[in-house]
């Protein structure tokens, strides 16, 4: 199967589409399930991320690269036959870690040199080698090589970073058709999506939207952004950027976000999210209703034989009371995080199913109003 983006429907900017891919449909706007080393965190398997609705995972490579070993899966048949996922993946390029693990590297014009965050080892990634990483791996999408400078970096970084970036998207366009034209290749259609930086600067970030769209890449994303800026400044930042990115390819908002954030960044003419935020906050007890966030560790739940959600179909709400899973977090049970796990994953998933459904309707202003009016109400 080629790949193929076409829209489905569209309402205002919000748009529903359908991408084709060699690993199957994804079904846009979609929250990709965050398995960083090859597994959601909290022993979830990748029978429940059918079970709940999960279209694409999200794996990182900077990760698998220094703990197990992109070779080594590439020996096995990559990514999708070692986790036993049948579906399409994504994975960054360890871009990312050039701004979250900044006191362990040095980056300079050939790539990043990192220390091991686990060992200290050193290890360098540039384009090419994050490249030749993700093709080991042969994922759906390959991320490119970025570097995701500080949202509030002063104007005189970003501009030197950006050029850079630039620089780098060339090398990973480069280095993608060659590794996609090896016959020892695994996925060789494995498809390249650029990165738009530019902290809040707007005429950086239009600037560089304008020059990576004529680089005719199979989707384009916004990263750089919830490290540290405001929401209002992440919306404003869509708001002038999104326009200038080719509106027949898929648009990414890296690393977001709250169930809020994906509601306007829809609105704002955004296809695909990712976060750690459901299961991270599962694993914590905290679960995801349309009446806001409940905190299970709460004493008031502990004879409380409803549900997490009434009407919700996840394996934990058709089987658990609340009572029960805290109980289970109250005695540290593994069972007790991956109930809310579950939960809140089918939460982000059912979310944007109902998404889908709002913009063919033509009635996605309402969905998000009332979607958002029920979540910011009673907080348990």
């Amino acid at each position: 199967m080629k790949y193929s983006y076409k829209i489905v429907a569209r309402d205002r900017l919000a748009r529903h589409a359908r991408m084709e891919t060699v690993h199957g449909v994804i079904e846009t706007p979609v929250f990709m399930n965050v398995g960083t080393v090859g597994a959601i965190k909290g022993a979830v398997s990748t029978d429940d991320l059918r079970e709940i609705g999960t279209q694409v995972e999200l794996s990182n490579t900077y990760h698998l690269h220094v703990r197990t070993g992109d070779q080594l899966i590439h020996d096995f048949g990559g990514l999708h036959r070692f986790m036993n996922w049948d579906r399409p993946i994504l994975t960054d390029s360890g871009g990312f870690q050039v701004f979250s693990l900044a006191g362990l590297r040095k980056i300079k014009e050939e790539g990043v040199t990192f220390a091991s965050h686990i060992d200290g080892h050193r290890i360098f990634m540039g384009p090419e080698e994050s490249m030749q990483i993700q093709s080991n791996l042969a994922s759906t999408i390959a991320m490119a090589f970025d570097e995701c400078a500080p949202a509030l970096a002063d104007r005189e970084y970003v501009i030197n970073s950006v050029a850079r970036t630039t620089r780098w998207l060339e090398r990973c366009r480069t280095e993608m058709a060659r590794l996609n034209s090896l016959d020892s290749t695994i996925n060789r259609e494995q498809l390249l999506f650029g990165i738009n930086q530019g902290a809040i600067f707007d005429d950086i970030r239009i600037d560089h939207a304008k020059r990576i769209a004529e680089m005719d890449m199979d989707g384009y994303a916004v990263g750089g952004l919830a490290v540290g800026e405001s929401h209002e400044q992440m919306y404003h930042v869509l708001e002038e950027t999104v326009p200038y990115l080719p509106s027949d390819r898929p648009t990414y908002l890296m690393g977001v976000g709250t169930p809020a954030n994906i509601l306007e960044a829809v609105d704002r003419g955004v296809d695909f999210f990712d976060c750690v935020y459901p299961t991270r906050n599962g694993r914590h007890g905290n679960v995801y209703t349309n009446r806001g966030k409940l905190n299970l560790f709460n004493k008031k739940y502990e004879l409380d034989p409803e549900p997490i959600e009434e009407g919700c179909g996840c394996p934990a709400c058709r089987s658990y009371s609340r009572a029960y899973i805290r109980h289970l977090l109250k005695a540290g049970e593994m069972l007790g995080m991956r109930l809310c796990v579950l939960h809140n994953l089918y939460f982000y998933n059912t979310m944007m199913s109902e998404i889908r459904d709002a913009i063919d309707k033509g009635n996605y202003a309402a969905y998000k109003a009332h979607k958002l009016a029920g979540m910011e109400g009673e907080k348990q």
